[in-house]
């Protein structure tokens, strides 16, 4: 129970309770029933049981007990002021209290606090012998306890010695402190009276805000997050899981966590390694029998077999609140067995469950609130553990901080790999350290890896392929782009990467604006694993690795012509290779399904070369032919990338070669003059951004599969004919199509939710029937004239309108914007209105509201306060604004406002820059004013 080092003061201890008594009151009854209830909690006690020798000093080992005890008990018995050896204790006690690092904690026993703090009665008495003593007072002066009381009371230390006016201090600061009183508890009965003592020790700041182990640096915050997940003092039983990758410190934490609380259960158990021990035949009853012998005290439990032991364990457990902690699990199995029903165990039991992988305890059913993620230690705490283990100490020594950096960042914040390189690096010189440095970067630290190996070796083979590719290729990728090249390979990507996060080896977690995307996160050592076992068969020989991402390697097999059918992916980026030379290396890859080339060199060359007709993902950055070789049979196809790039038409004299399987088109920024979806029958997504040379996209066939086309910034194009074989699309992009005057759309668009046709020369725009519609841009589209829009748009989130010419606004704007019930976003540019609608104040959860250089608008609605979600409102440009209404000051959400140019615009209202949720605002002439 004793621990070394406290979470907010970092103070060794070697005690936990140091008790102070009077031995001939309280030795042979109170004190050692004390005593045996605190040990059987497993908290560490010193009690000096040796007699008094009268006249004796305190001893210095007495003295060093205090000083290294946490919590002092103070037991005031009738006879404990008598004993000069107990009130010097109680000195050294108080002292120790002041400081703030230990407590003191007195007990009644047959003793009133008053006696004690006054020195009355029974307290006063066997004080009074001190006081005899000093004073040369006779029998008959000491017992008139009123002219000794008045004596004692007055004394300021000039009468009698300066002991007895210290024992005087200690002794009423003692029974001034928050403590139990025998007769006021459990109605004076010992054995209630001394479990309430127990659970305030236990409970109290200086036991919650426990200490841990010097060597677990870190662990404070984490143990104390842990805690808050436990509610130890809750009447519930709680299954808490602690998830995350070999080495991470789960089963450190748990074990410092089990150390702290066991002590307020009825019976614990820690069980280790349950996943390797398990394996061990059919030793799962062991474990059954460990846990039960553990928590019942009774280590002649027999169990014949597992069943027996789900019996005997759905029998005994709603007997005793236990502690259990099951380390390293990995199978349900297991927790079936050593747990079974957790309902079955006795109210505020706890279970701690540790594993790498999360569906374990997912499965189990453990809350996913009630599952804690272990981080990794910070670059501080790293240098800290680092330093412990290689200098014990707590920093580096003068002249290896910087190498110490360089051991900390190859560890990436792994405790195992810290301890293992610091115990390593311990005693041996600089140029030792820079030499393993150096080779760490090139070889692995195998104990490292063969402990995170463990959660690969566990895998199922698809998945296990499946890390491969994450590790060597796809670490910082997006999360969808991820999925894309998976699946096109074949493998079952999304539920695959849920199973790698579930088993610790990846981290998805999201980013981009608003963290609208997600991204593919893992750790440098776990990278480091992955890249190991790929390589490891053959180190010496890459043409035989199935996966490439090496540039000088690639580079090397393709200039050499040294490819086999072993190579599956290739990743080559920056390369000045010659595109002919990179086909030409490619001849003998017969089974090369993965190709991604960044190319430096560019130059627009004749089609030729060779792509392997096995490629199911090729992206190929600067290409630099005009065209796709015309010997590549690309049936398997499933993803095609060549930005920027030289192609001019898929195949050369505008053959169309059928690609079967391709789903997934991006040329963008290429030299692409036209394409024909009769090419790509099972296309679903087309993107094409600022292909300006392009003037046609043939759509008059059955595009079933299309759901996105991208073609932003075509400033060539003209028109789009969508006929009625479009009828799955969602999403269409034409802003920026600067020449772009004609749009055939059908009249029913039914799965259509995003729609952007600003910066255009549309003259009219028909939406038809569109219900599913969330969002439509048609800003700065100078020449339209016509607009026809549904009555209704249920979904309608986004909506920017303006900058055209449009005479017949159908429906009218009003009606119109009051059937939008969802919208979120609303921007008006340039639009010839004095008054904004009413029924703008009708969107209850609109959170931007942008009316941009809407020169003749004079004023906004009164009611704008019921906009309740509003975030930002920008009236940039508005000349002649000349009023807001006071009820903006209602919009307890609002964030940001822009009111630049509003040159009619006097005066705000009187509480605008007091709104609390106020951040920015934007004025012409005062700059920006920021809270």
């Amino acid at each position: 129970m004793a621990s070394t080092s406290s979470s907010s003061v970092q103070r060794s201890f070697v005690y936990d309770v140091f008790l102070s008594f009077r031995g001939e009151d309280v030795r042979k009854s109170f004190v050692d029933h004390l005593y045996k209830a605190l040990k059987d909690k497993g908290i560490i006690i010193y009690k000096d049981d040796k007699s008094i020798v009268q006249g004796k000093e305190i001893s210095d080992q007495l003295i060093a007990a205090i000083k290294n005890s946490r919590f002092h008990i103070i037991v005031f018995s009738k006879n404990y002021a008598n004993s000069a050896w107990c009130l010097e204790e109680l000195v050294h006690i108080m002292e120790c209290h002041e400081t703030g690092e230990q407590t003191a904690y007195p007990i009644f026993y047959d003793v009133q606090p008053t006696e004690v703090r006054k020195q009355s009665g029974p307290v006063g008495a066997a004080f009074q012998k001190h006081i005899k003593k000093e004073t040369g007072w006779g029998w008959r002066n000491a017992f008139n306890f009123v002219a000794w009381q008045d004596w004692l009371n007055t004394s300021d230390g000039h009468a009698g010695n300066d002991a007895t006016q210290r024992w005087k201090h200690a002794l009423t600061r003692a029974s001034n402190l928050a403590g139990r009183e025998l007769k006021n508890t459990g109605d004076g009965h010992e054995v209630q009276f001394i479990k309430k003592v127990v659970k305030d020790i236990l409970q109290s700041p200086h036991f919650t805000n426990f200490s841990i182990d010097a060597d677990l640096v870190g662990m404070a915050i984490r143990i104390q997050k842990l805690l808050s997940s436990l509610h130890v003092d809750s009447d519930d039983v709680r299954v808490i899981g602690i998830k995350g990758m070999g080495g991470g410190g789960k089963t450190t934490l748990a074990r410092a966590v089990f150390d702290h609380i066991s002590s307020r259960f009825e019976g614990k158990s820690f069980v280790e390694n349950v996943r390797e021990r398990s394996k061990v035949g059919s030793s799962l009853h062991k474990l059954q029998k460990q846990i039960l012998s553990s928590v019942f005290n009774d280590d002649s439990i027999f169990i014949e077999g597992v069943s027996d032991g789900k019996r005997l364990m759905k029998t005994m457990m709603p007997g005793r609140t236990a502690l259990i902690v099951l380390d390293d699990v990995d199978h349900i199995e297991q927790l079936e067995a050593l747990v079974g029903d957790s309902t079955c165990f006795k109210h505020r039991s706890r279970i701690i469950i540790t594993t790498r992988d999360e569906q374990v305890l997912v499965g189990y059913g453990v809350q996913r609130d009630n599952i804690y993620d272990v981080d990794m230690l910070s670059d501080e705490e790293a240098i800290n553990l680092l330093s412990r283990h290689a200098f014990k100490r707590e920093s580096p020594i003068q002249g290896f901080e910087d190498l110490s950096k360089r051991v900390v960042s190859y560890a990436a914040g792994l405790p195992l790999t810290i301890k293992l390189l610091g115990s390593f690096l311990c005693g041996r010189p600089q140029d030792e350290w820079k030499d393993t440095i150096k080779r760490l970067k090139t070889i692995p630290w195998h104990d490292t890896l063969k402990r995170l190996e463990i959660s690969y070796d566990g895998l199922e083979e698809d998945h296990k392929q499946m890390f491969l590719h994450v590790a060597c290729l796809l670490k910082g990728q997006k999360e969808s782009e991820a999925i894309i090249m998976l699946e096109s390979c074949g493998f079952h990507a999304r539920i695959g990467l849920k199973v790698l996060e579930q088993k610790s080896l990846i981290t998805i977690r999201p980013c981009g604006h608003n963290n609208c995307e997600k991204e593919i996160v893992i750790h440098d050592h776990i990278e480091e694993m992955g890249v190991n076992i790929v390589r490891r068969l053959h180190p010496d020989e890459p043409n035989k690795h199935s996966i490439l991402w090496k540039k000088n390697e690639i580079e090397d097999i393709l200039v050499n012509e040294l490819g086999t059918e072993a190579i599956r992916c290739i990743k080559l980026e920056n390369s000045r290779l010659h595109a002919a030379k990179i086909l030409q290396g490619l001849r003998k890859m017969t089974n090369l399904r993965n190709l991604l080339i960044t190319s430096r060199y560019t130059k627009s060359v004749e089609a030729g070369g060779y792509l392997p007709n096995s490629l199911r993902y090729l992206v190929w950055s600067r290409y630099g032919f005009r065209y796709l070789p015309k010997i590549f049979q690309a049936d398997n196809l499933v993803h095609l990338c060549m930005r920027r790039s030289y192609i001019r038409q898929l195949w050369e004299g505008g053959e169309k070669k059928v690609l079967p399987k391709l789903k997934f088109l991006d040329l963008s920024q290429s030299k692409l003059e036209t394409f024909d979806l009769e090419m790509t029958p099972n296309l679903e997504e087309l993107v094409l951004l600022e292909c300006n040379k392009l003037v046609e996209v043939n759509m008059d066939v059955r595009c079933l599969h299309l759901k996105e086309l991208d073609l932003l910034g075509c400033s060539a194009l003209k028109k789009l004919n969508m006929s009625n074989k479009c009828l799955n699309l969602k999403k269409l992009n034409l802003c920026a199509c600067k020449n772009f005057e004609e749009l055939q759309m059908p009249v029913q668009f039914p799965k259509l939710e995003s729609l952007n046709c600003g910066y255009t020369k549309l003259t009219n725009l028909n939406l038809g029937m569109t219900p599913n519609l969330k969002h439509l841009y048609l800003q700065k589209c100078r020449l339209l004239v016509e607009l026809h829009v549904p009555v209704e748009c249920p979904k309608l989130i986004t909506l920017e309108l303006g900058g055209f010419k449009v005479r017949d606004f159908k429906p009218d704007l009003a009606p119109f914007l009051e059937k939008l019930e969802s919208l979120e976003s609303l921007s008006l540019w340039c639009i010839d209105i004095e008054c904004l609608p009413y029924s703008i104040c009708m969107l209850k959860h609109l959170i931007r509201l942008k009316i941009k250089k809407c020169l003749h608008l004079k004023q906004l609605p009164e009611d704008l306060g019921r906009l309740r979600c509003l975030e930002e409102l920008d009236l940039e440009g508005c000349e002649s604004l000349q009023h807001i209404p006071n009820s903006i000051c209602k919009l307890k959400r609002l964030k940001w406002v822009e009111l630049s140019d509003c040159k009619e615009l006097k005066k705000l209202p009187d509480n605008f820059y007091s709104m609390k949720s106020l951040e920015t605002v934007g004025i012409i002439g005062a700059g920006m004013w920021y809270r």
